[in-house]
């Protein structure tokens, strides 16, 4: 037998092959992290923009509906506001959905007491 000089074809190609799997794993795996913090990021977002509406919510006068105004900063969410009393009503449910594209994010629920 003749000493081997080089590499075959098949061992070239059976290594392109190994380097393209790694590859697609390793982008697909950057994908799901992109994605991952793009919702905790818009979930984060939700949440501070609901606890705002409940805290101005809260400071309102009592009363059985109440005007809930997005901030400018919060293009594309919308907000879902549902006045419900317990037993009398002296004690409102609010119940806050934060809303993007068309989908529920987070859901807030607090209580306000007419006093």
């Amino acid at each position: 037998m003749k000493s081997e000089k080089g590499s075959t074809l098949l061992e070239v190609l059976v290594s392109l092959a190994l380097m393209g799997t790694v590859a697609v794993l390793f982008l697909q795996g950057a994908m799901n992290s992109a994605n991952a913090r793009a919702q905790a990021d818009e979930r984060a977002s939700a949440k501070i923009l609901a606890e705002s509406i409940i805290d101005s919510v809260k400071k309102m006068d009592y009363a059985s509906n109440y005007d809930v105004a997005i901030p400018a900063e919060y293009q594309g969410y919308t907000a879902n506001l549902t006045v419900g009393y317990l037993g009398s009503d002296n004690i409102e449910k609010l119940t806050l959905v934060i809303s993007r594209d068309g989908r529920a994010i987070l859901t807030l629920e607090n209580y306000k007491a007419n006093r």
